[in-house]
């Protein structure tokens, strides 16, 4: 019998929430008028392409019994070349050898299952675009980072779909750590916005299904992978969000997470292998101490408590050394570049995870796509940790194929770089200090940059009277080296900690929400010095995407010391020169410029980019409190 492979999906996100046997057995009555459940439940993925560069295509197949039952497949150009063995029997794991000559097509696969016979049609599509056209992103690009369920509420999704969930909290504004409700059409609303503003890239936090019996709003709790959460839409409004987006020229990075699924994965109820997750039993937490991968001197118990234990105990710890989980995880990153058109991914909580493994899977994603880009999510408290896992490090004896990695050290310092006062040793000299560690990275201009994130404090803490730090703190993260990576209100001085709970860290965009009393989105519902904010950062958005981007996304970086408070650097790119003075004090500083003669000959005419104003060099020179210069020679 041949039934289509959308009705075996629908079944699963049925059976899944209210017990596999049993939702299978009424599935099978429904739909067959008869009492046994059928055959197959589930296939992942749910369709592939010919014309891959790895030409082996694994199909987890899901159903009751379903190991015991004889698999065969006749197509042109495709050979069922492994049945493996696994340990659970309601899980079929089969590997195809798919040739260059394959056509697009249904190929038919033929299970029997004692006596029962069933014929699943599985789709092999062709491709629709050349692999080197996922141009991945670069230092040329900016990236927005956003909550979905923070952000904005778009129209009202399928109630049906979300009716498949087994865990279906109430949307809840008033309480921080619950769903508030906001959706990728949202997203999709307020795009012109973002272009207005002049972000070049979207990165949203996970869109994947979350039925997890606490809100997990967040998204960090995968309990399918080749579904999108009904709370936040469909596939296809996914897919629409990215071609929307490119339409207007941004680009969209996905997040995902291969360290852990959610605890409420159906693998949990019932592994397809013994070693399917590390420490199944789930009485063994990480001890985040990432110290342990590269420690000399570590000890197999520290190690194995970092890299395999439980991240919070709704998070089991997923065995990337299991080669059919791995080829899962792999074949599912592909799946969502090569469907949706995604121009990255960001991998959470990448050291967590098994190193090896790890790097086979970016080896396997850039085989198939050249020019992609991927940023490992590397939380560590020093540049060398973070350098550690770069593509390219010879310290490393595991070369990790990792392009991008985080900076996380510019934001756990940010607040003694930007907001303490400089002196010949303190302020904006940490940040100096910082960027002279660039000589442990492969490559600095693949370093993710960023003030904060879902995960940290907000840049501000609360609203300020001045912008003076706040624009110097932009100004940097737009001008020097590496991928910049704003977070969503930053424009209009979203601020909080999180001391308390990390929902005060990921507040609604004021105007995204049905019943919101201002909107931010637009300048009437701004206040004044959120319009100067927005002003300010689109002004230098909008020059960084356009007349500046080659120069700071491809050219050299030279700095200078502040010790006389003032901190000075050129980015260049053959005749181009942009240069930035930033005063680290609160009162005017007057001060000699022959420490930067160099790149600043006195007499020098430039522009000022941020007023429009004509600067030129003298011997001596004076700026106003926490004044910001980002001077060009071009227009």
């Amino acid at each position: 019998m041949i039934l289509p492979l959308q009705t075996y999906i629908l079944q699963n996100q049925t059976m899944k929430r209210f017990g596999l046997i049993a939702a299978a057995l009424m599935a099978g009555a429904s739909m067959f008028g008869a009492k046994k459940p059928p055959m197959i439940t589930n296939v992942e993925p749910p369709y592939w392409w010919v014309g891959m560069a790895c030409d082996t295509l694994q199909l987890m197949v899901t159903g009751p019994d379903i190991a015991g039952a004889t698999v065969t497949a006749d197509y042109p150009g495709v050979t069922l070349i492994e049945d493996a063995k696994i340990d659970s029997k309601n899980y079929k794991i089969l590997y195809f050898r798919i040739s260059p000559d394959a056509k697009p097509g249904k190929m038919p696969v033929r299970f029997n299952l004692k006596g029962r016979k069933h014929t699943l049609d599985y789709e092999l599509k062709a491709r629709d675009r050349r692999p080197e056209e996922y141009t991945g992103f670069s230092a040329a690009d900016v990236l927005y980072l956003l909550m979905p369920d923070r952000f904005a509420q778009g129209d009202a999704v399928a109630a049906e779909e979300i009716a498949t969930l087994e865990y279906n909290p109430a949307v809840d504004r008033s309480q921080p750590s619950t769903r508030h409700g906001g959706n990728i059409r949202g997203i999709r609303d307020h795009l012109d916005y973002l272009d207005s503003l002049g972000v070049t890239a979207i990165w949203s936090c996970p869109v994947l299904e979350n039925d997890m019996p606490q809100g997990s709003y967040h998204g960090y709790a995968t309990t399918d992978y080749y579904r999108i959460d009904p709370r936040f839409g469909t596939n296809a409004d996914w897919q629409g969000l990215v071609a929307d987006a490119h339409k207007r020229g941004i680009k969209v990075v996905m997040d995902m997470i291969f360290n852990h699924s959610g605890s409420n994965h159906p693998w949990m109820k019932d592994m397809p292998t013994a070693d399917w997750y590390n420490h199944p039993d789930g009485k063994e937490l990480t001890n985040f101490r990432l110290s342990t991968i590269h420690d000399p001197y570590v000890s197999d118990y520290d190690l194995d408590h970092t890299v395999n234990g439980w991240f919070v105990a709704e998070m089991p710890d997923l065995n990337q050394k299991n080669p059919h989980l791995l080829k899962y995880l792999t074949q599912n990153s592909i799946w969502w570049i090569e469907s949706s058109k995604i121009d990255g991914i960001r991998m959470d909580t990448y050291p967590y995870a098994d190193e090896r493994a790890m790097a086979q899977w970016i080896k396997s994603v850039l085989t198939e796509y050249p020019n992609f880009n991927i940023v490992g999510e590397c939380w560590y408290g020093n540049e060398a940790g973070s350098a550690f896992w770069q593509a390219g490090n010879k310290m490393n004896p595991v070369e990790t194929n990792l392009p991008t990695v985080m900076d996380f050290k510019l934001n756990i310092d940010k607040d003694k770089m930007f907001f303490e006062e400089t002196t010949p040793w303190t302020g904006l000299n940490y940040l100096y200090d910082h960027l002279a560690l660039d000589y442990l990275f492969p490559d600095p201009q693949k370093i993710l940059t960023f003030l904060d994130n879902h995960d940290t404090d907000r840049f501000l803490p609360e609203m300020p009277s001045d912008l003076g730090p706040w624009k110097q703190a932009l100004a940097f993260l737009l001008t020097s080296r590496g991928i910049p990576q704003l977070y969503y209100g930053t424009e209009v001085l979203m601020n909080g900690s999180k001391k308390v709970s990390d929902g005060y860290i990921r507040l609604d965009m004021p105007g995204g929400f049905e019943g919101d009393s201002v909107s931010v989105f637009t300048p009437e519902g701004r206040t004044p010095i959120q319009n100067e904010a927005w002003n300010y950062l689109s002004r230098l958005l909008q020059w960084r995407r356009g007349v500046a981007n080659d120069v700071i996304a491809k050219g050299s970086l030279k700095h200078f010391m502040p010790q006389n408070c003032l901190y000075v650097y050129e980015r260049r790119l053959g005749d181009k020169q942009v240069v930035v003075l930033l005063n680290g004090t609160d009162s005017d500083l007057t001060t000699t410029m022959e420490r930067t003669v160099e790149i600043l000959p006195y007499g020098t005419k430039m522009k000022d980019i941020i007023t429009g104003q004509p600067v030129v060099i003298a011997e001596e020179m004076t700026f106003s409190p926490r004044q910001t210069m980002i001077l060009t020679n071009f227009d």
